[in-house]
C-alpha cells in the first residue's frame, strides 16, 4: 500500500504542474480583438464622463466667480447710490423741480437699473415691520412706551418693530450682499 500512497502523491503532482502550466497559459495568451476594444470602449466611457463632469464643475465654478464679482462691485456702487439718495432727500423744497435735481435722480435710476440688470434687489423694508436680523441691521434703539407695547406684543411678541429706515439692504438672488440698516423699538 505504501507504492499506491506514492503513485497517488505523484499523479496528485502531475495534475498540479498541468493547472499551473494551464494557467500560466491563459496569461501568456493575447487578448482577442473584442476583448481589446471592450476595454478601450471602457477605458473611453470612463474619460468622457470624467470630462463631462470636469465640465460641470467649470460651470458652477465660474458661474460663484461671477457672483462674486458682480457682488464686489455691488459693495462699490451701493455708497454712491446712498449719497445720491441722500442728496435729493435733503433738496429744500423750493428746489426740488430744478434741473440739476432732476439729473441726481436720473443717475440714481439708471444706478439702480444696472443692478437690477445684474440680478441684485433692494430689501423691501418699511416703519413697522417686525425686526428680523438676518435681513436688518439694527443701528438705533428708541424706547418702548405703554401703547407701542401692545402693538409690539400684537405683532409678534417680544419682538421689535421698525420705526426707521436708515439705508436700503440689497440682495442678489437669496443671498444677503448688505442688511438694511434700521431703527427699532
Amino acid at each position: 500500500m505504501p507504492q499506491d500512497d506514492e503513485i497517488r502523491e505523484k499523479e496528485g503532482e502531475e495534475t498540479k504542474e498541468e493547472v499551473v502550466s494551464v494557467s500560466t497559459e491563459e496569461e501568456v495568451l493575447p487578448k482577442t480583438d473584442a476583448e481589446l476594444a471592450s476595454e478601450y470602449l471602457n477605458d473611453l466611457q470612463r474619460l468622457q464622463a470624467d470630462f463631462e463632469n470636469f465640465k460641470k464643475r467649470q460651470a458652477t465654478r465660474e458661474k460663484e466667480i461671477a457672483g462674486y464679482l458682480i457682488e464686489k462691485l455691488v459693495m462699490d456702487i451701493v455708497p454712491v447710490m446712498d449719497n445720491f439718495r441722500m442728496a435729493t432727500e435733503h433738496v429744500p423744497e423750493a428746489e426740488r423741480a430744478s434741473p440739476w435735481v432732476t439729473g441726481i435722480q436720473y443717475i440714481e435710476k439708471q444706478l439702480e437699473k444696472v443692478l437690477m440688470e445684474n440680478g441684485v434687489t433692494t430689501l423691501e423694508v418699511k416703519v413697522g415691520d417686525v425686526f428680523d436680523p438676518t435681513v436688518h441691521e439694527a443701528l438705533e434703539q428708541t424706547t418702548v412706551d405703554d401703547g407701542a407695547n401692545e402693538e409690539t406684543k400684537d405683532r409678534g411678541g417680544d419682538s421689535q418693530i421698525i420705526t426707521k429706515v436708515l439705508q436700503n439692504g440689497f440682495k442678489i438672488g437669496e443671498r444677503i450682499i448688505r442688511p438694511a440698516k434700521v431703527a427699532v423699538k
